[in-house]
């Protein structure tokens, strides 16, 4: 029985280590992972400091200082509604933040006996490791229940204003309900109003932040070199999708779908509706996306304007490139397990979130 298990375990291990050397190729050569943290339990995204040090949320309600690779905690974090999917999760790190300290956060906020998106701001004073002044600056409309598709990832626009993805939290209907946020983009001020010149600011019953609508669950969100916004989202059974963001536009959700529902069944009225966004890319089967990332190409030329996308259900980085969009490479190794964010560093490496173990690493040369 002992020669067994030790022959099986060698299977394992020789079975395992040419995928590993197959999918982490950079374009120069291999990619080395460096652990920058670990023990985290729960991360959902983190930020970079301009003074080097990198801040990490866990959905729990913990915030993080990573510094000269010591790990400290951050007091002050307002209350957070820990409950399924929501939590404390995105972290936006502004441009001005060395002058101004301030910081944004996503989080799910109790509402009655439900719970909503929303967005908190906070101070990070200069040398400290508490937070001050923590306040939520905008809810979602009250009326969503259970513990699903919060979205939450948020983007500072070129021009200084916040997006922020909303969820349809589950209720599919509400994603074509202008009079409610869930299943739609916010574009909001740094004070947590809407916007000037959002679409739907002079329409009736519509709500006035809204940028964009037709949403399922967006959970990665980034700009490329000229400015553009793009999502990722969640479909249901098949049908996640890559989107480019246009400001009005309905994206469909739930009456087109490349997917299907959990149970097999048909989703609305097919894959395309006049008057309704198409993708610019789909993953049949899911891989439950989280996280995005415009590569830059500082540190790798030939993958500049190239879109990485942590997958949640497979544990690897989909790496996306061409016109039309397509998926071109899949990097993954045991530490791309349930990979939650993924981001540029100001060097130009690649460094991603991983839940599975609990750790943030860096992609270098």
């Amino acid at each position: 029985m002992m020669r067994i298990f030790h022959l099986l375990v060698l299977a394992a291990v020789l079975l395992a280590a040419p995928a590993r050397a197959q999918t982490l190729d950079g374009p120069d050569g291999p990619l080395r992972i460096t652990q920058m943290a670990s023990g985290l339990n729960g991360p959902w995204a983190f930020g970079f400091l301009p003074d080097g040090g990198v801040l990490i949320t866990e959905k729990r309600g913990a915030l993080w200082r990573l510094r000269d690779g010591e790990k400290t905690r951050v007091g002050g974090v307002g209350p957070v509604a820990d409950a399924g999917q929501g939590g404390l999760l995105d972290i936006l790190i502004p441009r001005d933040f060395a002058q101004t300290r301030q910081l944004y956060f996503t989080q799910a906020t109790r509402q009655g006996r439900g719970a909503g998106t929303a967005l908190a701001t906070a101070q990070l004073e200069r040398g400290a490791d508490t937070l001050t002044d923590w306040r939520v600056i905008y809810q979602m409309t009250e009326g969503s229940s259970g513990g699903r598709h919060f979205g939450a990832r948020l983007v500072e626009a070129p021009d200084g204003t916040i997006f922020m993805t909303v969820g349809e939290r589950g209720d599919r209907p509400s994603a074509q309900d202008l009079s409610r946020e869930n299943g739609s983009i916010l574009r909001l001020t740094r004070d947590g109003a809407p916007a000037p010149g959002n679409p739907f600011s002079d329409r009736q019953g519509a709500r006035a932040a809204i940028w964009s609508y037709g949403h399922r669950n967006p959970q990665g969100a980034a700009l490329d070199a000229d400015g553009q916004l793009w999502v990722n989202e969640h479909g249901a059974k098949g049908g996640d999708e890559v989107n480019r963001i246009a400001p009005g536009a309905n994206y469909g959700w739930p009456v087109i779908s490349y997917g299907r529902h959990y149970s097999g069944a048909r989703i609305g009225e097919g894959t395309a509706k006049p008057g309704l966004e198409q993708p610019e890319f789909y993953w049949d089967p899911s891989i439950a996306p989280s996280g995005l990332m415009i590569y830059s190409g500082a540190l790798w030329p030939e993958w500049r304007g190239d879109f990485f996308s942590g997958s949640l259900k497979f544990g690897f980085i989909s790496r996306l490139s061409g016109d039309p969009l397509a998926e071109v490479q899949r990097l993954q190794s045991a530490e791309t397990a349930r990979l939650r964010d993924i981001r540029e560093a100001p060097d130009g490496t690649i460094w991603f979130l991983s839940e599975g173990r609990g750790a943030l690493y860096r992609l270098s040369r």
